[in-house]
């Protein structure tokens, strides 16, 4: 599919013919059982359910992305982005000491488009390029078919999960990845920090947030700024982030290497719900038909950072997607294109840029931060300014 919905065939109708009704999807099917069955359901399970359910999940039945689908991510917008990152890896590399083989691994590559765009700059670093094994961590069959499509003619190693591939160094890169990882809610209520679930209104036909005053959140999660938080304050907990971060981290302190990590969300610590779903490009209830629309939320920088520091790693950043980029060369390189661009090129790629690095598109609302061994002591980017 192409991100857009199909519509049922229309046949010609007589007087007193019923119109057919459209087949439900299977993911309202399937949640609507388990909270008849078992009550209501996580905040986490629901999004769980609703993007990688196999037989109606947003991301295993559809390709999400571009002007036909729902969103658009950065390397969809511009090739630029995706060359950049993969100099910044070449970089990387060097800093790495150059190790004669280190696997590339991308998490959620999308279309595949990212990883192609940055294999055609890795050519211009021959010795980079060689020693790189490429790794793709990808649940949807549609979205693999079009990575094998894109990258074809290139070695690549499919995984369902992060692989473990021994004392191999490694550069992880994950643009939009922890984002869609379900996170759970908590809210505050007469002190205590007790589970916000989703249930399903018979009466309105419609799922609804509930609380499950049982389930709470652990006393070890709460810290300070909860204890302080206003009665009826929302708590978005992430555990799924914590452990993918946390097992990134540990092959990077066994084996040396880095990790890129590119999203939106916060830079410390915050309350609030920030759970969201686009469909079409266009903002919806996150409750709505599940299945049908691409469910996120922000990422908590500080955690991601407290989570790789416990693991004994280092953490550059956060700093702003455009400032990020700027110090990579994204100027430089746009400067370059115009030469040999006509002027519809030429404003076809300013406008790219800017959607990119603009404070007031996606330059502040995105971040990027990096995790690496301590043997790494310059990561291009997160220079700092004297």
């Amino acid at each position: 599919m192409n991100g857009s919905r199909a519509h049922p065939k229309q046949n010609p109708k007589t007087p007193g013919d019923t119109p057919p009704e459209a087949p439900e999807n299977p993911v309202v099917n399937r949640l609507k059982r388990r909270i008849k069955t078992d009550g209501a359901v996580s905040v986490a399970e629901f999004m769980a359910t609703a993007l990688g359910d196999q037989d109606g999940g947003y991301y295993t039945t559809r390709d999400p992305f571009g002007a036909s689908g729902d969103f658009t991510t950065s390397p969809e917008i511009s090739q630029v982005f995706g060359e950049l990152i993969g100099l910044w890896c070449a970089n990387t590399w060097q800093s790495m000491g150059s190790p004669s083989d280190f696997a590339l691994i991308e998490l959620g590559p999308g279309r595949g488009t990212l990883m192609a765009d940055a294999l055609r700059a890795l050519r211009h670093v021959p010795a980079c390029r060689n020693a790189a094994s490429l790794h793709l961590v990808e649940t949807s069959p549609v979205l693999r078919d079009i990575q094998q499509n894109i990258l074809r003619g290139e070695n690549v190693t499919w995984h369902s999960d992060l692989p473990d591939l021994g004392r191999t160094p490694v550069i992880f890169i994950a643009n939009e990845f922890l984002d869609a990882l379900p996170v759970q809610q908590y809210i505050k209520l007469e002190g205590r920090w007790c589970e916000r679930v989703v249930a399903f209104d018979d009466v309105h036909d419609r799922f609804c947030f509930a609380v499950n005053p049982v389930r709470q959140l652990p006393a070890r999660d709460i810290t300070h700024q909860l204890v302080a938080a206003e009665e009826g304050s929302i708590f978005e907990h992430a555990p799924m982030v914590q452990g993918v971060v946390a097992a990134i981290s540990h092959q990077l302190f066994r084996n040396g290497g880095a990790g890129l990590i590119i999203d939106y969300g916060h830079t410390r610590h915050s309350t609030g719900q920030t759970l969201q779903a686009i469909r079409r490009h266009r903002p919806v209830d996150p409750l709505e038909t599940p299945g049908d629309s691409d469910l996120t939320a922000y990422v908590n920088f500080q955690l991601v950072g407290e989570t790789a520091t416990a693991a004994k790693t280092k953490v550059w950043g956060p700093v702003d997607q455009g400032v990020f980029l700027q110090k990579i060369g994204i100027v430089e390189r746009a400067n370059t294109l115009f030469k040999h661009a006509n002027f519809a090129q030429i404003h076809d790629i300013r406008t790219a840029i800017t959607r990119l690095i603009s404070p007031a598109e996606m330059g502040t609302l995105f971040k990027v931060m990096a995790i690496t061994d301590d043997r790494i002591s310059h990561l291009a980017g997160f220079e700092t300014d004297s």
